[in-house]
């Protein structure tokens, strides 16, 4: 049976504000995505997953949700949506939204009844509780993100707290109350009926808590919840939901935020293969480009997931976290990480502008919005050489990164040379390629050594199962199958790889010798994929 497309398939993420602007106001918007999917489709990726475009106050820019079933007129309205999804479908585009299941903004329908009185008969939506000292302190000590201060607020017209693990204007639902359950199904089956082909589930981690509510133990105390939260009862929750899925047509999928830095407690959330289709996997945003530190967080992917016969999730970009572009230092580093990140076992997700080399704006403090700090990987995306860079109209509600013009898409489309090229054509490999889409994978350790900078594994479909770490390939057409070397230098010095057979470089993160014979040396932080020749 083929692969379904979620394990096969490259996620692109859109952070809808920052993507392109068709009504002129300075924030991307629903239409402007529509009118940039041919970009996409040349660039070649096989899904989108669009951040929140709900009705909300923006108090986090869109993961404070006033309205799950309908579109923020900052975005546009259903009616773009559906356009959205109509034109992604016909260029063979899969669609993925955001669903943000653990909390709601304070302005939701459901808040405002549930703060209106105890006696409401959605008070318990919520998680309301009196507090200590009479009331007068917090029920236990969790922390909230953003704040780093308590996770409760006090309501003064009913004298209780509400939790809230991330801003105060986000307050917890309260997932044992099957009401809350069925209701947030519902919003599941308004999208899945609108044809979506699946969800990012926001932090779906924290929708399962103890009950009790203790205090965190002295350990975690400072850490906010969400980082920690960790409870049984979420795995029943995610089995119902993905039973929801299920039932309907077409390999509906869910990827989750697990945002636990454990490989083995993240693995858990994939359950027995009845709970999340995808889980991130966000050890590699901390990791330093360096090869002994990659190799170890490959090696726990592998020693984690596989027993599970869980997939993958690879990613060195997104909305909340510095562009790996900016952390790595260098283009060269980026191009090599692109080379890492399409050729690994599991499903890359890609961030907007992530092609282009895009670096982290520098935001004046005039102009930071973000509670979180995270405005410069939210930058516009620049379409155009001269500015206004395809973002006619107001200021955008941001700065442009570094380089707009020459970093844009115009200008890198005219450039076979560049960074945009570099994904076209890895994204081109990758699908040409069953050894690169979902093979075998193994580790070459007699080709390279990992403590002189170098990373040397083999990707393998059909003709058997990859030989174990320590052989470099032996005779490059050998064995059957469709078979991929890849090697990924993190120096910046020449450096040696041996391989018995015969290669060819089909991808350089250079685009130095493609076609040609490969020579036994990688140039500094280069990397290849290298196919069999002969």
């Amino acid at each position: 049976m083929a692969e379904p497309w979620w394990q096969t398939g490259v996620v692109y993420q859109i952070y809808p504000r920052s993507f392109a602007d068709a009504s002129g106001d300075g924030v991307g918007d629903l239409p402007g995505i529509t009118t940039h999917l041919d970009h996409l489709a040349w660039l070649g990726v096989d899904a989108v997953w669009l951040s929140p475009f709900y009705r909300s106050p923006m108090a986090d820019f869109g993961y404070d949700v006033a309205d799950h079933c309908d579109v923020d007129p900052l975005f546009g309205t259903l009616d773009d949506f559906d356009a959205l999804l109509a034109a992604a479908h016909r260029r063979g585009i899969r669609v993925l939204v955001d669903w943000v299941p653990n909390h709601t903004s304070d302005q939701h329908p459901w808040f405002l009844e549930s703060r209106s009185s105890r006696e409401s008969p959605k008070r318990d939506w919520y998680v309301w509780r009196d507090g200590r000292a009479g009331g007068a302190e917090p029920p236990n000590n969790w922390v909230a993100a953003f704040t780093n201060s308590s996770a409760w607020e006090h309501d003064e017209a009913t004298g209780q707290w509400y939790l809230h693990l991330f801003l105060p204007q986000q307050p917890d639902l309260n997932w044992d109350n099957p009401e809350v359950v069925r209701a947030m199904h519902g919003v599941l089956r308004f999208w899945l009926d609108r044809g979506v082909d699946g969800f990012r589930a926001d932090v779906i981690h924290l929708i399962g808590k103890d009950p009790a509510l203790p205090d965190d133990p002295p350990e975690l105390l400072g850490i906010p919840k969400s980082g920690t939260n960790d409870h049984e009862r979420t795995h029943e929750l995610l089995r119902a939901i993905r039973r929801l899925l299920d039932s309907y047509p077409g390999d509906r999928a869910m990827v989750g935020e697990v945002y636990l830095l454990s490989t083995a407690k993240v693995a858990r959330y994939y359950g027995a293969g009845d709970e999340l289709h995808l889980a991130f996997n966000f050890p590699p945003l901390y990791a330093a480009w360096e090869a002994p530190v990659w190799r170890r967080r490959i090696e726990r992917v592998i020693e984690e997931l596989e027993p599970r016969s869980a997939w993958p999730t690879w990613v060195l970009s997104n909305h909340d976290n510095p562009r790996h572009r900016t952390r790595y230092g260098s283009e060269a580093r980026a191009r090599a990480a692109a080379v890492l990140l399409l050729t690994l076992r599991g499903t890359p997700f890609l961030y907007q502008g992530e092609e282009l080399g895009l670096e982290d704006a520098a935001v004046p403090p005039d102009r930071v919005v973000d509670p979180g700090g995270r405005d410069g990987c939210r930058a516009p995306v620049p379409w155009t050489a001269e500015a206004p860079h395809g973002w006619a109209g107001a200021e955008p509600w941001l700065p442009f990164p570094p380089d707009a013009g020459a970093r844009s898409v115009e200008a890198q489309r005219a450039d076979e040379s560049s960074i945009l090229h570099l994904y076209r054509r890895l994204l081109a490999a990758r699908r040409a390629s069953a050894a690169l889409r979902a093979g075998d994978f193994a580790f070459l350790d007699d080709a390279a050594d990992v403590t002189g900078g170098v990373l040397v594994y083999e990707r393998r479909a059909g003709g058997g199962r990859n030989r174990g770490a320590g052989d470099a390939g032996g005779d490059a057409a050998g064995g059957g199958g469709d078979r991929r070397v890849v090697a990924v230098s993190f120096v910046a010095e020449p450096r040696a790889v041996a391989l018995g057979g015969d290669w060819v470089v089909e991808v350089a993160s250079d685009g130095g010798g493609e076609g040609e014979p490969f020579r036994g040396t990688l140039a500094p932080d280069q990397a290849v994929v290298l196919r069999p020749g002969g």
